[in-house]
């Protein structure tokens, strides 16, 4: 667990929004994807705070806000049962080394069994070995046997436009 400064977690409000995506930048840049960022302070407000799509737990240290987990939840067919997908964990550079990756991992893991969750999950770029030697000293599972696939941009726009459907009677 953190060493001896007090931490503390909490949950992202809408006046958070400028932090969570301040965050987001950091980890972009950590991962050498910053070019990929699009959102936007009203973006993520929207989806976050309004739509209710994901949520974000702080770390916090002495009272000021170290880390994040973005998260939402998924569901898996065969458990029958919600999960709960991380989307991305952050430390910021000033505070790795203290064990609040750790600290944040199990705060949810712990938010997942009281929610009855099935699972936690997420993804790791391939070159990240730090973090996969993390996670794995966690206990954590690769899942060699899966491949991601994405559909985005405008393949995805392609594919979404609304055209109009046949009736089953006239499939043939």
């Amino acid at each position: 667990m953190p060493n001896k400064n007090k931490v503390a977690f909490r949950f992202a409000e809408r006046k958070d929004t400028s932090l969570i995506l301040r965050f987001i930048k950091e980890l972009a840049e950590y991962e050498k994807l910053s070019h990929e960022v699009v959102a936007d302070e009203q973006t993520l407000e929207t989806w976050i705070f309004d739509k209710n799509k994901a949520e974000v737990l702080f770390l916090l240290e002495d009272g000021v806000e170290k880390g994040f987990a973005l998260f939402f939840h998924n569901f898996s067919t065969f458990l029958g049962r919600a999960g709960i997908y991380l989307e991305d964990l952050y430390v910021s550079e000033t505070a790795r080394g203290k064990g609040y990756g750790k600290a944040l991992l199990t705060k949810l893991a712990q938010i997942a069994v009281e929610r009855g969750c099935g699972r936690l999950e997420w993804w790791c770029l391939d070159w990240n070995k730090k973090s996969i030697d993390f996670y794995l000293s966690m206990g954590a599972e690769p899942m060699s046997d899966w491949t991601v696939y994405r559909i985005s941009g405008e393949r995805l726009l392609e594919m979404g436009k609304k055209t109009e459907a046949k009736p089953l009677s006239d499939v043939k």
